[in-house]
């Protein structure tokens, strides 16, 4: 028994001193998000053990953990791909980072934890990382618009329908205007992603062109507009910035039929 004791005492003491020399935790872009919106995870591992660290090379080396408000694990909908070796050196830190949105069925509105599991195969050794918090928010929908996709030259197959949707989402201290790309028919989900803040006093001014692209601009300040364009395959293809000065930016076509700003000035901004 004493021997028993001893080594379960051993045991514990080396799991403590493992946590203690690296230390895992998890970092998400943001705390609030739409349904089928990228829910990238960092995974941060800080290394103070004295020894190089492997890792990445087998299938399981890295876990998630996705739970609901009442403790409910969220359903998986496919294995996450964590493989990918890597090292991470004594005294320094290294972040993998995954999106988890394919890969769990996170489509009701409310609040989430995410956790992490790292192995350490050369310690036969386990860390856990402390929950982290994030909400999945329903969401209002100002706009949507079915298009057809158009197919390649020469093809005479009937279009695919997909469509646009504008939503905003209610954050911490503002408001987000996003981009919704689904499915027509089935609602599968291309992509989610916000394109800027939005002002509850105005009214986004969305454009499709012959290519059924989106054409976006929407007023982000008091003279301030966003002007994006989206692709029917969900890709921010374009985003410029304009200011309010003697007239206001609106879209209009051109002799040629292509979506253009007129009005205002554009500004050259950091994104």
């Amino acid at each position: 028994m004493k021997s028993f004791l001893s080594l379960l005492g051993i045991s514990f003491l080396s799991v403590c001193l493992v946590r203690a020399q690296v230390t895992v935790e998890v970092d998400l872009e943001d705390d609030y998000y739409l349904p089928g919106e990228s829910l990238v995870t960092g995974v941060r591992i800080t290394n103070l053990s004295g020894q190089t660290l492997k890792l990445g090379q087998e299938p399981d080396w890295l876990a998630f953990s996705v739970e609901a408000r009442d403790k409910f694990t969220v359903p998986t909908l496919g294995d996450v791909p964590v493989v990918g070796e890597f090292e991470v050196e004594t005294t320094t830190a290294a972040t993998k980072r995954v999106d988890l949105a394919p890969y769990y069925q996170l489509t009701i509105p409310g609040r989430y934890t995410v956790a992490a599991s790292v192995k350490i195969p050369q310690w036969q050794q386990e860390l856990t990382s402390k929950p982290k918090n994030f909400v999945i928010s329903s969401g209002r929908t100002l706009w949507e618009q079915d298009f057809g996709v158009p197919n390649a030259a020469g093809s005479s197959t009937p279009p695919e329908v997909r469509r646009y949707a504008l939503q905003v989402a209610e954050h911490v201290k503002e408001k987000r205007l996003y981009v919704r790309v689904t499915d027509a028919v089935e609602g599968r989900i291309y992509r989610v992603f916000p394109v800027g803040l939005f002002l509850s006093t105005t009214r986004p001014e969305p454009q499709l062109d012959k290519l059924s692209s989106l054409h976006l601009l929407f007023q982000t300040g008091a003279r301030s507009f966003n002007y994006s364009v989206i692709n029917p395959d969900g890709q921010l293809i374009l985003r410029q910035s304009y200011e309010y000065t003697a007239t206001r930016p609106v879209l209009k076509a051109d002799k040629e039929g292509n979506i253009i700003v007129a009005g205002g000035i554009r500004r050259l901004t950091a994104n």
